[in-house]
């Protein structure tokens, strides 16, 4: 089975080089960024405003290839990928949640953003808490680290 992805629009943030960069939304907290939308998906916006929150899934466009076990950031080791958000992944799909501070025509203007600039957008749901929030949650092995995340930074170990 091959699928195939058409970009909906590209984001664009102060992150211009891979290393460096925050490594989730909470690391990136303030950091303003935009999305632009294709001016055939404008119509989609609609609607859009009334959301404080954004799920932005995104292509990796600058990963090659994947590993099925990696050291992810926060940690020394090996972690099998899919416990991690390493970005080598086998489909080089991103997620992150950011804040919508305003929409202007196909333009979001957004904050809280940890994505390289010029990243091909795949797709935009709204952040809903009665859907999204859980509780009694566990965390695996980030439960130990998960305070470093807001400043930690990404290194050479994915490029």
């Amino acid at each position: 089975m091959i699928l195939e992805y058409t970009p909906i629009g590209v984001i664009h943030s102060p992150h211009t080089r891979l290393e460096g960069m925050p490594i989730q939304p909470s690391g990136a907290a303030g950091i303003k960024g935009t999305v632009e939308v294709f001016q055939e998906y404008e119509p989609g916006l609609k609607d859009l405003d009334g959301f404080s929150h954004l799920f932005l899934l995104y292509h990796f466009h600058r990963n090659s290839g994947f590993s099925l076990e990696v050291t992810p950031f926060l940690d020394t080791e090996k972690r099998g990928v899919f416990a991690t958000r390493a970005p080598k992944r086998p489909n080089s799909i991103g997620l992150s949640v950011v804040r919508l501070t305003g929409v202007e025509g196909r333009i979001l203007q957004i904050e809280d953003v940890d994505i390289l600039d010029g990243t091909p957008l795949l797709d935009i749901k709204p952040y809903v808490p009665a859907f999204d929030v859980r509780q009694s949650v566990r965390t695996g092995w980030i439960e130990a680290s998960s305070d470093r995340v807001s400043s930690h930074r990404s290194d050479k170990r994915f490029t």
